[in-house]
Order: C-alpha cells, then structure tokens, then sequence
C-alpha cells in the first residue's frame, strides 16, 4: 500500500463529497493544518470492511480500525444516516443502501420518498446523525455523536450536498441542506458537530504521531 510520506491521517471514506467535507470541517479546527497531512482511504487503494455493526458507532469504529491497520496511520471514520421518526429510525444504518444498492443516491431518496408520499407535514420529523471515531496504531480509540434535527420534504430542493440533503430542512431554517453553501452546513451539520468533538484529540495525535497513547 503506497502512503504519502506527509500523511498524519486517514479519512475511511472513498466518498470524494465527504473527503472534501471532511477537510473542509477538520482544517479550522487544527492548529497548522496541512492539507497534504490527510489522504483518504481511496488515495491508497484501501479495501472497505464489511460494516457489519448495528449502530453508527460500530460501525464508524470497523472502518477506523481496518484502515489504521492496513496504514500504519492514525484513522478517522464516520458513520451516518438519516432516522426518519414515523419510520421508527429507518433507513438509519442502511441509509446508503435504503434501494437494494450501496451509494445510488438518487434510488434512495426516490424509494424514501415513494414511502412517505402519504405522510403529512406534521409527521415528517427526521434527525441526522453521524459517530465520528479516530483510532490509532498505538491504541487510542476515541467517538463523537453528533445529530441535526429537522423534516422531509415532499420534493427535492437545491444541488448542493449528496444523498438525501435535498429533502432535508433543518429546524430553524427555512432551506435544505442542499440550499446551503458548504460553510453553512458545516456549521450546523451532524458531521459537523460530531468531527469538532474529536479536533482537540485529532490535533494531539497529528502532533504526538500514531504511536500516541497515554496522552491523548
């Protein structure tokens, strides 16, 4: 496996939209951020593991484990999905594959909607949330939750954002989070909140290197 020599960490993700996301939260928030200092899973050829966890959290936690070992480098993994309250938390850990298969953003918020076509407004409640966990070769293993509350639409809104961002309005706005700039929903997203919970470790262990332990 062929990992850049300025790498400090690695991002499980071979998403190019949560790449840019992610970078885009982490660089702020830690002190001399080099954006050469992150590469993603895909920049190094990186198997995805099974994600055979029944939460967020664990499953977060295999895609950081897997691919801190494989790179010998700190790892960053998030786990989200969209919980839909009348749906009883669906499609939740299935998000991704809500159709039948993995990563058709269009299938999914096609099949969503087609479910909820009966529900009215009132009952549209729906929440974000994503686990964020960084482990490490020298054995930290840390998470983050983190969750945006909102409702569904009726019909996509807006071109920014991926998967289901287009019928999703969070509470307090009047837009979806495909209406907004990348800066807007960063600041508000569930990404958002559960990455900034981890920048203070994330920045000891950048400075510490991945063999970081005890004091992280």
């Amino acid at each position: 496996m062929d990992v850049p020599e300025t790498a400090k960490l690695v991002l499980a993700t071979h998403n190019p939209h949560k790449v840019d996301e992610l970078r885009a939260i982490l660089a702020p928030l830690v002190s001399g951020w080099r954006d050469d200092w992150v590469i993603s899973a895909a920049q190094v050829g990186a198997d995805e593991p099974v994600e055979d966890g029944t939460t967020f959290s664990a499953n977060a936690r295999i895609k950081a484990e897997a691919l801190s070992r494989a790179t010998g480098l700190p790892a960053v993994a998030d786990d989200s999905g969209l919980c839909v309250d009348i749906l009883g938390g669906a499609p939740g850990i299935f998000s991704a594959r809500w159709c039948g298969r993995h990563g058709d953003d269009q299938a999914n918020l096609d099949l969503l909607l087609a479910q909820l076509a009966d529900v009215a407004d009132p009952h549209r409640q729906a929440r974000f949330v994503s686990a964020a966990v960084l482990v490490t070769p020298g054995g930290v293993v840390r998470s983050a939750l983190g969750e945006l509350r909102g409702r569904l639409l009726t019909a996509p809104r807006g071109s920014a954002g991926f998967g289901y961002d287009p019928i999703f309005v969070p509470d307090g706005f009047d837009v979806t989070t495909a209406e907004m700039s990348p800066e807007e929903k960063n600041a508000i997203s569930h990404r958002g909140l559960s990455f900034r919970q981890l920048a203070p470790v994330i920045a000891t262990v950048i400075e510490l290197g991945p063999d970081a332990r005890d004091e992280v």
